[in-house]
């Protein structure tokens, strides 16, 4: 969740609490018991994994599929279909701080790069820092100059390419907005405790550091 891919984050941690106490609810609540999350957690005597609830959307997706194809082998859709499913409802959720903000995620994970790099960035390296398209990228550096939060600067050699950074409101936006979004995240994860989240990033770091590695390879 903060830039980079978006590893930034962001005044006030008390900001935050009433709504995420409902985006909680919506992205899972507090998790049943039992599973572990470094490995492929048992089948429970429903077929599901054991620890997963039977409210778990991908778990009666991935029940269909048994009856239909028997034989497959459901695993990977039981992590990635987690993955994509949790990334939509987060989505969906709209990080309140930042909407109060008047930002979008997107908006702010390019202002966040900004700010963490501490030097000026070209709109293709804000591109690979936020891994956004180029037009994406043009288009929301155009929203947020025109709202006085970035400036453009010229190359001296070569006109064709610019060179951006945050303005002091860009910058102090920033340094407000991070702690309100930080305590907002801290507690749309807090139906998992301290050593399952330490877990499931280290997890995520690994099969993100995989993908990054391999993915171009994958779609050859």
């Amino acid at each position: 969740m903060p830039g980079g891919g978006t590893a930034d984050r962001s005044g006030h941690p008390g900001g935050a609490g009433g709504e995420a106490a409902v985006d909680r609810d919506l992205v899972g609540g507090a998790p049943t018991g039992g599973g572990n999350l470094a490995g492929g957690p048992p089948l429970g005597d429903g077929g599901d994994p054991a620890g997963v609830r039977r409210g778990d959307t991908v778990a009666a997706v991935v029940r269909q599929w048994r009856a239909v194809h028997p034989g497959l082998d459901t695993g990977p859709m039981e992590i990635i279909g987690r993955i994509n499913r949790c990334a939509a409802l987060l989505q969906q959720a709209e990080d309140a701080p930042l909407r109060r903000a008047g930002l979008s995620r997107p908006e702010f994970d390019l202002l966040g790069a900004l700010r963490r790099t501490g030097h000026e960035l070209t709109p293709g390296e804000l591109a690979r820092e936020t891994f956004s398209s180029g037009a994406a990228v043009t288009k929301r550096l155009k929203q947020l100059t025109e709202r006085g939060l970035v400036e453009r600067r010229g190359d001296t050699r070569d006109r064709r390419v610019v060179h951006l950074r945050l303005t002091d409101a860009g910058r102090d936006l920033v340094d407000g907005i991070l702690p309100a979004q930080l305590a907002y995240e801290t507690a749309v994860l807090s139906g998992l405790d301290g050593p399952e989240q330490g877990e499931l990033a280290a997890l995520l770091g690994e099969l993100l550091g995989q993908l990054e590695g391999r993915l171009g390879a994958l779609r050859t």
